[in-house]
């Protein structure tokens, strides 16, 4: 349901009762890779946890309560659950959701292996119903997390490689740091769902249970908007995979139908609520709330189109890491301060930066109203270990993610990282086109981007970086169409080409892929000598000053389609924030807003303050 508390882990499939798994566990280094081998996963073990780790909190942060960065390829986890947390009862199963573990875990319960995965950024679910020791009063839950520090090959994004963080990358994660938790459910019950608007007529539902229907089930959907039923569908289903479509008639009024869709300035969010029962008997297997955003996202007319029509977007680069948490966060709370807080400063979109966030923040989004471009951590080396990686990672980021319509755009490449030659190597570039493509295939309704800030081979948006402070160079490279142009037809602003083979730039001649400068600012007030930004300034009134040109030199150009500038606030040594690493602005909030929106200063019109849940 749209109206949560915003704690539940996984909010577009949500049940009443869960189990929080977070907290203190036992934890423990494992420098000489011989835990399996002294099968750590057993009872009995002493000496291998010999400290203790505040999950969800990676051991590199802070908030870990152990807060070493030094560099460790495997580590342990190991917590007991109480036996009436995973008692499921006759003919019910035991879950255990892991939120992401990084880089590649293993999981046993009670001594036997229960989970599998790959990928730090992805979530998994281990089926522990077989495996709970009978008559016990507690059970041992044990993880093993995988994570080679140096792995150019691995999707890392910006973890760094090197044994301290240096320019733009920032320390490593290991091992948990997303929530772990715990359902109970029938055996038969719904493992993933997905929603598919269509602004017109209503949405298409996507349906996947656990089981091949021994007998025939009935599935039940109801959309309602404040407690008014909107639309339901009850459908005979014999196969574990199923697509339900819902007609919305209260859309086909065109004043109605402009209340209903979902929008940064109209966040409007559908009820929906999904039960599964037996056919025969009408007994319940399961029940899940979710809720629907109706909205479009696409491109045409040189433009960004929201719901069909122009939207300019006017987005920030957020790296997604805090001073005690890193790649994490504290909480519910803090996701939705950084969502309030970006719309404070004026801007209608987020685009999270080589992460794949916490599915709350994307909650706050939706709710709130927030466009997000979804993007994936990049490996930085080409071969066929990285492109098994990321194309084994990536779609199970695209599944998790695109029922939630604060997502408008895919960036499954930035920069060339991880394809560094793709203007001179073949099969770097197939590799691009690959990634766009099959982003489109999972997701044909968002715009993709086969490459950010430059060498696009098929972009649906043309992403352009560029870190010039000098207002007059900005306008003179993107003043108007002619203007960029001339930059189009050579070397980019960082000394990159902006379009490799013929089809980028005929798509964005033909209007169909609009122009953006994704990435430009990286101003600092006053940096210290190992800081790192891309601009320094010497007073808070030279930055102010500063600030205010660049903006102004994207708002008056009449080709540029949107900005996401950088970044939100500072990150570790990258002091290019608008904000402080402590979250306090850097100039007021209603400035900010004012420079971001183009807007001429009004002393009537104040940003709302964020809210203090």
């Amino acid at each position: 349901m749209s109206e949560q508390d915003g704690t539940y882990p996984r909010p577009i499939l949500r049940r009443e009762r869960w189990h929080s798994l977070d907290g203190v566990w036992e934890f423990g280094y494992d420098d000489a890779d011989e835990g399996e081998r002294a099968a750590w996963f057993t009872e009995g073990v002493t000496g291998a946890f010999d400290r203790e780790i505040t999950v969800p909190y990676p051991p590199e942060a802070p908030a870990s309560g152990i807060g070493e960065t030094a560099p460790h390829a495997v580590v342990w986890y190991r917590r007991r659950i109480p036996h009436e947390v995973l008692a499921a009862g006759a003919g019910r199963r035991a879950l255990v959701h892991f939120g992401a573990v990084d880089h590649r875990a293993k999981v046993w319960l009670d001594g036997r292996l229960v989970a599998e995965h790959v990928g730090g950024q992805t979530p998994f679910t281990a089926d522990v119903t077989h495996a709970l020791r009978p008559g016990a009063g507690e059970h041992l839950l044990v993880v093993r997390a995988e994570d080679h520090p140096a792995d150019l090959a691995q999707p890392r994004g910006k973890q760094d490689w090197q044994d301290r963080p240096h320019e733009v990358w920032y320390e490593r994660t290991t091992g948990i740091w997303q929530t772990v938790w715990t359902e109970t459910v029938a055996a038969q019950h719904i493992t993933d769902l997905a929603w598919i608007p269509d602004p017109a007529r209503g949405v298409l539902a996507e349906l996947t249970l656990a089981q091949v229907p021994a007998a025939p089930v009935t599935v039940e959907i109801v959309l309602s908007r404040d407690g008014e039923v909107l639309a339901e569908s009850t459908s005979t289903v014999r196969t574990p995979r199923c697509r339900i479509d819902l007609v919305v008639p209260a859309l086909r009024n065109g004043i109605d139908r402009e209340e209903l869709l979902w929008s940064p300035e109209r966040p409007t969010l559908l009820d929906a609520r999904v039960t599964v029962r037996e056919a025969d008997t009408a007994a319940v297997l399961d029940t899940v709330d979710s809720y629907v955003g109706l909205r479009s996202a696409g491109v045409g007319r040189g433009a960004f189109l929201l719901n069909g029509r122009p939207y300019y977007v006017r987005s920030v680069l957020n790296q997604g890491y805090r001073p005690d948490t890193l790649i994490a966060n504290s909480g519910t709370a803090e996701l939705r301060r950084e969502v309030e807080l970006i719309k404070a400063m004026g801007f209608n979109a987020v685009r999270v930066h080589q992460k794949a966030e916490d599915p709350r923040f994307l909650y706050w989004a939706d709710r709130l109203g927030l466009l997000v471009w979804g993007e994936t951590g990049a490996a930085y080396e080409f071969g066929t270990e990285a492109v098994e990686l990321l194309i084994r990672e990536w779609p199970a980021m695209v599944r998790r993610d695109r029922s939630h319509p604060s997502i408008v755009t895919w960036v499954p490449v930035n920069e060339s990282w991880g394809a560094s030659d793709i203007p001179h190597d073949p099969a770097q570039r197939h590799y691009s086109l690959a990634l766009a493509h099959l982003t489109r295939a999972l997701d044909p309704t968002r715009p993709v981007m086969s490459n950010e800030g430059w060498e696009h081979t098929d972009s649906d948006i043309l992403g352009v970086h560029d870190y010039s402070s000098d207002p007059r160079v900005l306008t003179r490279r993107y003043g108007d169409a002619a203007a960029f142009d001339r930059l189009l037809a050579g070397p980019g602003p960082q000394g990159r080409v902006l379009s490799v083979g013929p089809r980028q730039k005929e798509r964005y001649a033909a209007g169909d892929a609009p122009l953006m400068i994704t990435e430009f600012g990286g101003l600092s007030v006053r940096a210290d000598d190992g800081d790192f930004s891309y601009t320094r300034t010497g007073s808070e009134a030279q930055y102010a000053a500063l600030l205010g040109d660049i903006f102004g030199a994207l708002h008056a150009s009449t080709v540029v389609a949107g900005f996401c500038y950088t970044q939100f606030m500072d990150t570790a040594q990258e002091t290019n924030g608008l904000l402080c690493a402590d979250g306090s602005p850097k100039l007021p909030l209603e400035t900010i807003r004012r420079i971001v929106t183009g807007a001429q200063p009004d002393p009537d019109e104040k940003p709302e303050p964020p809210s203090l849940p």
